[in-house]
Order: C-alpha cells, then structure tokens, then sequence
C-alpha cells in the first residue's frame, strides 16, 4: 500500500512578489552563490558544522540536503519551501520536526539573502507558510527558537503574532558555542484573520 501523501505537501504558495515553492534540481549554483555570498549575514544564526562554510554550500551539498529535505517532506516531518522573490531564488522557509498526533506542531525556520532584506519579503514568507501549515498542513502550533542577539528575527515573528513563553538556555549549539534562544509559539486560534491578513495589515506601501 502506498504511504499516505504528506498533509499540504507538495505545495505552492504565491502573494504579490513571494513565490514558494519545492526546491528544484534546477536551484544547485543559484542557492550556492547565494549562501557562500551571504556567509557573513547568516553564519551567526546556523548550527555549528565540523567543515567549513565554503564546503558545506557547494551544488554537491545542495543536492545532498535536498533529497534530505524531500525524505522527510515524503514521510510527513517537514514542509521545505524555496522562497523566490520576483522570480529569483532568495531564501528558504521550512516548517521542520513536524509532530502529529495530540500536539500537532512543527519547528519554523528560515534564511532570506540579503539582498532583499528589509523589504518585508521574509515576512511575507513566513506568513504565507504559517498559513498553509495551519490549514492545510494541519498543525496547531509554530515555534521559532531565536537568539537573543538576533533582534530582526524576533521583530519577525512578534509582528506576525508569536508570542514569547521563555528562554531555552545553552539551547543550541550555534556558530561554534552553545547558545541561548528565545522560545515563540504561534497557535492557529491566535491569529483569526490569517497570518497573511496580519502581514498585509502592518505592510503599508506593499501588495494588498
């Protein structure tokens, strides 16, 4: 018998310039400029690894980590988007350790290329996925563990809704230490009009 499909996933998301979608065969050179570019903007923020950066973000490590990504999609623990912005690839939200069950929760996580930054671009991600994980993924709760030192990160999440319910200490280890985060959580019920409709609502100037 075959598995059931994943809930909500494949998927493809869309509003105004974001698009998300799988990452594809086709995103290998793209996503390594990308990440060997923006290694200053985001080593601070990622799990610590034996090898170095340069290493770890070649097409080959790309491949590699996305049929690990697709392995989990298919066997219903993760939701993998690529983020595109006006057509480019620019980012990565993925909704990850996802539990069903009586807790129905998944863990948030996402990178946006710098280049884009400050626009509401990551934001706008966000809000698309917590949407789809809510609906048609079918989870209860988000939570995004953020380091005290990464304020745009909490500004993030604290505009689209999450709330912070403490400090998970020495929690990951990050960038070469262990370090503190902030514990967020997001629950279906706390955002009524959407995530999306949040987003548009403080978004003044950007597609509606």
């Amino acid at each position: 018998m075959e598995p059931a499909p994943h809930p909500g996933w494949p998927a493809r998301l869309a509003y105004g310039p974001v698009e998300l979608d799988p990452l594809g065969r086709g995103d290998a050179v793209e996503w390594s400029r990308l990440r060997l570019a923006n290694e200053s903007w985001l080593r601070p923020w990622e799990p610590t690894a034996p090898v170095a950066w340069s290493v770890r973000h070649t097409p080959a490590a790309y491949r590699a980590m996305r049929r690990s990504l697709a392995r989990r999609a298919r066997a219903g623990t993760s939701l993998p988007f690529a983020v595109r912005v006006e057509g480019r690839l620019a980012g990565q939200v993925t909704v990850d350790n996802i539990v069903r069950g009586a807790l129905r929760s998944g863990s948030l996580g996402y990178w946006i290329d710098r280049a884009v930054a400050g626009r509401g671009m990551a934001s706008l991600a966000v809000a698309l996925v917590c949407d789809h994980a809510f609906g048609a993924g079918g989870l209860h709760r988000l939570q995004a563990d953020i380091r005290p030192e990464n304020r745009p990160s909490q500004r993030l999440v604290e505009r689209l809704g999450f709330a912070r319910e403490g400090l998970l200490r020495r929690y990951l280890d990050i960038d070469g230490d262990w370090r503190d985060h902030w514990s967020y959580a997001l629950l279906a019920e706390d955002v009524p009009g959407g995530v999306l409709g949040r987003w548009r609502s403080g978004a003044p100037g950007l597609p509606r």
